[in-house]
């Protein structure tokens, strides 16, 4: 299926789903947050770096001036926003209708969960999956499992829990290993091994870090993104996009996706426009959403080796970067839609699918802002 996006202010054309799951094309148009809504819902935006006002983080990178956006973004939609950059923010109760969770990595094991536990122990909705689900996403051998229950292709792997014994002899056959934390981002982490000595030696030094360790073959080729967003109350497949490696054998690494190492020679993010690849991809990511949906948003990802048409499931990153320079924000781009639209759009989304608006109100307002720009 080729993914077509008009190119106009207001309508953006998406790949939907069906109750059915069918996946069809549709003109639909960002969903605004009205404006009774802005002035009286107290939303908490909660992010490590979410009063950054510089550019790159010595160790973070890029993830600070994309948590500025957010936060500035937010603040020009003129939400009732209050800012936040720790856990004990909601220790106790805040006085908040709704909590925007982008505090993911707290430094320890499973801290991806942390925030929405908090926000579920004081029954205050918040943007993105439940906890468990969070979980779920978050590790790389469960969501394997999930995908190959549901007839996605994955590579083989063997996971190594901390703790447990450490037998190499159990991982899969290959020439050559990648070897990561089980439940990490951007690649932190992760190393890769031609032999067993190394892999044993990688999975020791993950453990000793405090992590589960998980060991797959490595795959040559590049990696196919597919942003996932909620629109109209369905799922909504954005344009897709691909990370082009110049060396399909290249190991990215945590320094280059966060912007603290030279990259500009190894891979590019483009648009991802194969007809053929795109349908197969589009029918994997589907079986998977029945499996974490309601999420909001979230990134599916793929390694497509380019030369054989060969496609492997990666991983699924639920609220994942939204930055204007990463994957959403391009592909938000090719779809039409700002980077304030897009925001927009899924904050509003999740408002109505907690209650905390009306969605017959948004479509008169939808309605009328394209009459508006209709003239």
């Amino acid at each position: 299926m080729t993914i077509v996006a008009t190119n106009c202010s207001r309508h953006v054309t998406f790949i939907w789903f069906t109750d059915y799951m069918t996946i069809q094309a549709s003109t639909i148009r960002p969903t605004p947050i009205p404006l009774d809504v802005r002035a009286n819902l107290r939303m908490m935006f909660v992010a490590k770096h979410a009063r950054w006002t510089g550019d790159l983080h010595p160790e973070d990178g890029n993830h600070a001036p994309y948590h500025r956006e957010m936060r500035e973004i937010l603040e020009g939609l003129g939400l009732n926003l209050v800012i936040e950059d720790s856990y004990k923010a909601l220790f106790d109760r805040p006085d908040v209708d709704f909590v925007f969770p982008l505090l993911n990595r707290g430094g320890f094991l499973n801290s991806e969960m942390l925030l929405p536990l908090l926000c579920t122990r004081h029954g205050i909705p918040f943007l993105g999956a439940s906890p468990i689900l969070r979980g779920l996403s978050d590790d790389k051998h469960l969501t394997k499992l999930e995908a190959r229950a549901n007839g996605v292709p994955t590579a083989p792997w063997t996971i190594f829990r901390k703790g447990a014994p450490i037998d190499v002899r159990r991982c899969p056959a290959a020439a050559r290993w990648v070897i990561k934390p089980n439940a990490s981002s951007a690649s932190w982490g992760v190393r890769d091994a031609i032999d067993h000595a190394d892999i044993l030696a990688a999975v020791d030094a993950i453990h000793r870090d405090g992590h589960d360790a998980i060991v797959e073959p490595f795959l040559e080729g590049s990696d196919v993104e597919v942003p996932v967003i909620t629109v109209g109350g369905r799922e909504a497949i954005m344009p897709m996009m691909l990370f082009e490696q110049a060396d399909p054998a290249h190991l990215r690494t945590y320094a280059e996706k966060r912007d603290l190492a030279d990259r500009a020679d190894k891979y590019r993010l483009v648009p991802f426009d194969d007809p053929r690849l795109s349908r197969q991809i589009s029918a994997m990511t589907e079986a998977l959403i029945r499996v974490f949906q309601p999420f909001d948003y979230g990134r599916f990802e793929f390694r497509v080796d380019l030369a054989t048409g060969d496609i492997r499931f990666l991983e699924v990153n639920l609220n994942c970067n939204l930055w204007s320079q990463k994957v959403f924000g391009r592909s938000a781009l090719l779809a039409g839609m700002s980077q304030d639209q897009l925001i927009e759009t899924i904050v509003a989304e999740s408002l109505m699918r907690q209650g905390l608006c009306e969605r017959d109100s948004i479509n008169r307002l939808s309605q009328g802002l394209v009459a508006s720009a209709n003239g």
